[in-house]
């Protein structure tokens, strides 16, 4: 797997290359903002690793304009451990959020995690199109369609989309899409699952305002109605 680490810290982007190396990724560096664009677009690597306090440009900023061409898994990495630091970076597009200083083995789980994600449907030969009303997922590709037109999703929220038209009219609360989807402890950031929502219905819904598909049951959760 090729994964892009771009951090202003050098002895930190370091010891992150060191550990994926060993792990068999290639990595490629870089030290800020702008370098993150330009390498993403030049790389087109399987993960992004992204510091939020950089030079030239600012982490959440390349965030949004790698979002512009690319959905790949997207991992900030902060200083700032407030919830609503969090949310502006899924605001931003990312997938995934880890508070420095933070344990090389974690970021490596959740490398792990985000990757096998990400490919995991490419193993469903059988299954290549999920179809309800006008969106359509191309299960394979990891695409996502509404009334044929194609729409960038990230990861994550390809995932929630996925799970829950794989399930449709039945409840979840955000604390079950979390456990599920995020697969690890998120309980101080229940917001995670309001942003997403909020995203794919702006991006799948011709109304986001009055969906059709992505509803909420109020008191208890989401649910994809078909």
């Amino acid at each position: 797997m090729k994964i892009l680490v771009v951090d202003d810290e050098e002895l930190l982007v370091k010891g992150i290359r060191f550990n994926l190396q060993i792990d068999g990724c290639e990595v490629i560096t870089g030290s800020n903002g702008v370098e993150a664009v330009e390498l993403a677009k030049i790389h087109t690597p399987d993960l992004i690793i992204l510091d939020v306090m950089m030079p030239l440009m600012d982490g959440l900023t390349a965030c949004s304009k790698i979002r512009d061409f690319s959905s790949v898994p997207i991992i900030l990495l902060t200083a700032k451990a407030e919830d609503m630091d969090k949310l502006m970076g899924f605001e931003h597009g990312a997938d995934d959020y880890l508070t420095k200083p933070f344990n090389i083995l974690e970021l490596k789980a959740r490398v792990k995690a985000l990757l096998r994600r990400s490919g995991a449907m490419t193993q469903k030969a059988i299954e290549k199109e999920l179809t309800i009303g006008s969106i359509t997922l191309d299960l394979a590709g990891r695409n996502a369609y509404r009334d044929g037109t194609l729409v960038e999703l990230t990861a994550k929220e390809f995932d929630v989309i996925e799970f829950l038209m794989r399930n449709p009219n039945r409840v979840y609360s955000r604390e079950a899409l979390l456990d599920t989807i995020w697969a690890y402890d998120y309980k101080n950031d229940i917001r995670t699952v309001d942003v997403h929502i909020r995203r794919l219905r702006e991006k799948l819904e011709s109304n986001p305002a009055e969906p059709n598909y992505i509803m909420t049951k109020w008191g208890v959760g989401y649910y994809f109605r078909k």
